[in-house]
C-alpha cells in the first residue's frame, strides 16, 4: 500500500462523506468529482479501483434501510455467503482472532515485564498505528500527522511500565496480515481491559466480514439488556478494524459514534460490504 493509495483513499472517504450527507438527491458522477476536485473520468477509475464498483452501486452500501435490513439477517459466516450468494468468498477476508487479557498483574503496573515494539504504516482507512508485544497486538488505531504524538502519548500511558520499542520493520507484517490477509489468517491479541469489556469485544470479533449487528443484538448475545454498557465497552476497544466494533451500528440502520468518525466507520463497513459483492474482487 503506497501513498498514493492513501491519497486516493481519503478522497473517496470525502465522497462517501458527501455522498452520505447527500443521499436522497442521488447526486451525479460530475457533482461528485466537483465535491473531491478531480474530473469525472479520473474520479470513476480511483473509486472503482478502491472499492470495485462504481460509485452508483455504491450508494446502496450507505442507505439506512439497507444497513437497516441488513442488521441480524445472518447467523454465521456460511449462512452469510449462502443467504447473499457470496459462496466461501467471504473466507478470502476471515480473519481468526484470539483473544488473551494481561495477567491481573501487568494491568494494574501498566504492562510491566513486558516489550512492545510499535510502528506507523497506510491501510485500506488511513495511517495506523499498531503495537505489538510478545503474545500479540496489544493496540492498533487510525492517525492523521496532527495527533501522531497524542495517540503515542495515549498509548504509553496506557502501558506505562512496558519497554517500548519503535520497530516499524517488525510491525509492518502484522499490518500486511490484517489488511492484505491469507485465507484463514490467526492473530492473536492482547489486551488491557474489564471482563465486562473483553466478553464485548470477543462478541464483536464473531461478527463476520461484510455484516453488521445492533447493539441489542450484540447485548443479548452477551445476556446484558444494557445496550449503554455494550457501547461503551465497544467504544473502548484498542485494536481497530481487527476488533470490528464498526460492525456494531444502532438498530434504525444509523451507524453510531466512533472514535474515528461516522464517515471512517460508513467507510469500514460500505467497503467490506462491497468486497462481498465483488467475488472477483
Amino acid at each position: 500500500m503506497n501513498k498514493e493509495f492513501i491519497i486516493n483513499y481519503y478522497r473517496v472517504e470525502k465522497a462517501i462523506a458527501f455522498l452520505t450527507a447527500n443521499f436522497r438527491s442521488q447526486p451525479s458522477l460530475e457533482r461528485i468529482a466537483e465535491e473531491v476536485n478531480l474530473s469525472p473520468f479520473h474520479f470513476h477509475r480511483i473509486f472503482l479501483d478502491w472499492v470495485g464498483i462504481t460509485p452508483k452501486k455504491f450508494l446502496q452500501f450507505l442507505s439506512v434501510q439497507y444497513l437497516r435490513g441488513r442488521i441480524g439477517e445472518t447467523r454465521n459466516v456460511i449462512e452469510a455467503a449462502d443467504l447473499a450468494g457470496f459462496s466461501s468468498q467471504s473466507r478470502v477476508y476471515d480473519l481468526f482472532v484470539n483473544i488473551e487479557g494481561v495477567s491481573p498483574q501487568q494491568y494494574k503496573s501498566g504492562g510491566r515485564g513486558l516489550t512492545i515494539h510499535y510502528g506507523y504504516h497506510p491501510t485500506p482507512f488511513g495511517m495506523a498505528f499498531i503495537a505489538v508485544a510478545e503474545k500479540g497486538i496489544c493496540d492498533l488505531h487510525f492517525v492523521s500527522d496532527d495527533d501522531n504524538r497524542d495517540e503515542f502519548s495515549n498509548f504509553s500511558k496506557k502501558w506505562n511500565c512496558a519497554m517500548l520499542v519503535h520497530q516499524p520493520e517488525y510491525t509492518r507484517t502484522f499490518i500486511q496480515r490484517i489488511f492484505q490477509p491469507g485465507r484463514a489468517e490467526k492473530l492473536d491479541v492482547l489486551l488491557q481491559g474489564t471482563p465486562f469489556q473483553l466478553k464485548v469485544w470477543e462478541a464483536l470479533v464473531n461478527i463476520p466480514f461484510g455484516t453488521v449487528k445492533s447493539y441489542g443484538e450484540v447485548g443479548m448475545n452477551l445476556g446484558c439488556r444494557n445496550i449503554r454498557a455494550v457501547a461503551t465497552a465497544a467504544g473502548r476497544n484498542p485494536i481497530l478494524y481487527l476488533i470490528p466494533c464498526h460492525r456494531i451500528i444502532c438498530k434504525d440502520g444509523s451507524v453510531g459514534e466512533f472514535h474515528h468518525g461516522k464517515v471512517r466507520k460508513q467507510t469500514m463497513i460500505a467497503w467490506e460490504m462491497a468486497k462481498l459483492a465483488t467475488p472477483d474482487q
